[in-house]
């Protein structure tokens, strides 16, 4: 076995880089109609409690026609049919119940507003999508991407349910739940030409303002502009079309994914990609002086762009049990941080597209946060970012690798061991990682023994508690595992894996604060990650 990799940390707690504020906590998925499930909600309310800040919820299908029953990439509402006389009859039954569970938990709603009824559409085909892992069959264009055929009937239903959500909830709290416009409209979720999106688009926020003056609106929800050409075209367009038409908009909207694969029979994710979605997309957005000061919404950030893909169709995926899937969170997120200062445009949000789904194997391989009501290793790591705050502060790591390589190579030579950390009155949060592109069944193969300095204390002693996700902490799937993997888990069993799921720590230390100054080892396997809690004692 290779001797473990020696790193040096340096945080200086002293010197402040500005205000650490969530980005993390937006979170989305196709299926609406798991959020009043009894799995659902209790999820919704879990992402409650990681969060310092509300949590913010984005999903499709809420104006989709259809039953109401959940299936994979497909949701439904029925809001809208014509009735026997040609008059529209809303039904808003379904839709109170999805907004009632974002209520209840204390979320908040970004309402995406999509997709097209199937008595405002005039695609000459199927309305619904085909979606079947076991046949290999993933079309998902069907009736309910095409375009309005009525923009007046379209714009009445929209100002309908903006006065029918203000009449439920009130409008004190309506009028702080940003709208968006549709999703991927330069994809596989709008057969329309981009000058009929932009009519839409209009159409859409107008009836918005039309009932909340001050609503705040935005989209298009493109593609990764890095990988694909047709998003850098739309997102031009659509923005050029805001700025010539003077169109309400109050935050830009697009997407960016990874490309894992599987090597020599293992997964190796595509981070690279990834970032270079983000960086190109903020340079599109930055070739618009006029909108200068916009925040912008990755509406969807993820290690790839299938979150219904499971892992048993699709081995690529199989980085999503277990502790691959936390790192790269943080490594992700951590960068985009950096592109946006880098680039110097706001990110207001990064939604992670990862929920659950419900009467599905446990731990299938599905980009989701939970598995029949067993929280994956993934959601620890949203824990983690839910324990920064304060200030971000200076720090280094002798194992870090530049963002720029990061951008052209990934992380694919050595491992990227890296940290980052904050202050805020009551604590100091340390986040140290160790991540690789490739996976291991070998984890303690690339293990780093970091030496960490903490300067910069002005606390007598201190209590430092660390808090651990890796192979074999914070990791129900290698419990599950342990078990022989059961798809029918006992009692015990199931309570041991609950258990199993929950964010392990260290005892916490005392040490004495000597010249400002303190010292901690700590040991990190590949793909893992330690915070370390740093609080006066």
């Amino acid at each position: 076995m290779p001797s473990p990799l020696s790193v040096d940390v340096e945080v200086d707690a002293s010197r402040s880089l500005g205000a650490y504020r969530p980005i993390w906590n937006w979170f989305g998925y196709d299926e609406p109609n798991y959020t009043y499930t009894p799995n659902g909600k209790k999820l919704l309310k879990t992402l409650t409690t990681l969060s310092p800040e509300p949590v913010r919820i984005r999903v499709h299908n809420l104006l989709t026609s259809g039953d109401g029953v959940a299936a994979l990439k497909w949701g439904s509402t029925n809001a809208y049919t014509v009735g026997p006389d040609g008059a529209p009859v809303y039904d808003w039954s379904i839709m109170d119940r999805i907004f009632d569970a974002f209520v209840e938990a204390g979320n908040v709603p970004l309402i995406q507003v999509g997709f097209t009824p199937e008595d405002l559409s005039d695609y000459e085909g199927p309305y619904r999508h085909s979606w079947s892992l076991e046949t290999g069959e993933t079309s998902i264009t069907a009736g309910w991407a095409a375009p309005p055929n009525n923009l007046d009937r379209w714009s009445e239903l929209v100002a309908a349910w903006a006065r029918h959500l203000i009449e439920r909830y009130g409008e004190d709290k309506v009028r702080t739940w940003p709208w968006e416009v549709w999703n991927e409209p330069d994809g596989r979720y709008w057969t329309g030409s981009i000058e009929e999106f932009c009519a839409m688009y209009d159409a859409t926020v107008h009836a918005i303002r039309g009932v909340l003056p001050d609503a705040k609106v935005g989209g298009p929800h493109v593609r990764g502009p890095f990988f694909y050409e047709g998003a850098r075209t739309f997102l031009r367009q659509f923005l050029a079309h805001v700025v010539k038409n003077k169109s309400p908009i109050d935050f830009i909207a697009f997407h960016a994914k990874g490309r894992p694969a599987v090597v020599d029979g293992k997964v190796r994710m595509g981070l690279s990609i990834h970032l270079n979605d983000i960086s190109v997309g903020l340079q599109i957005v930055k070739e618009f002086p006029e909108l200068a000061g916009l925040p912008v919404i990755l509406g969807e950030t993820d290690p790839e762009g299938c979150a219904a893909c499971s892992a048993r169709y699709f081995p690529q995926n199989d980085y999503r049990n277990g502790p691959l899937y936390s790192v790269y969170i943080i490594e992700n997120m951590v960068r985009t941080y950096e592109i946006s200062r880098q680039e110097g445009v706001e990110i207001e949000g990064a939604v992670t597209w990862s929920f659950l789904f419900e009467d599905q194997p446990y731990f299938d391989g599905f980009r989701d946060l939970a598995t029949n009501g067993i929280e994956k290793a993934v959601l620890n790591s949203f824990r983690l970012l839910g324990m920064l705050g304060g200030d971000w502060v200076e720090s280094r790591s002798s194992h870090a690798i530049p963002l720029e390589k990061v951008m052209s190579d990934s992380v694919r030579d050595g491992p990227d061991v890296n940290v980052a950390a904050t202050r805020a009155d009551d604590a100091i949060s340390v986040l140290l990682w160790n991540y690789h592109d490739d996976d291991t069944s070998d984890h303690a193969a690339g293990t780093a023994e970091i030496a960490v300095t903490l300067r910069g204390i002005d606390w007598p002693s201190v209590s430092i508690t660390a808090y651990r996700i890796d192979h074999e902490h914070s990791n129900a799937h290698a419990v599950w595992k342990r078990m022989g993997s059961p798809q029918s888990p006992t009692e015990k069993e199931y309570e041991a894996l609950v258990a199993a799921s929950a964010l392990e720590h260290d005892a916490p230390v005392r040490q004495e604060v000597r010249g400002g100054e303190i010292q901690y080892r700590c040991a990190i396997p590949r793909q893992g990650v330690v915070l370390l809690r740093v609080e006066p004692a």
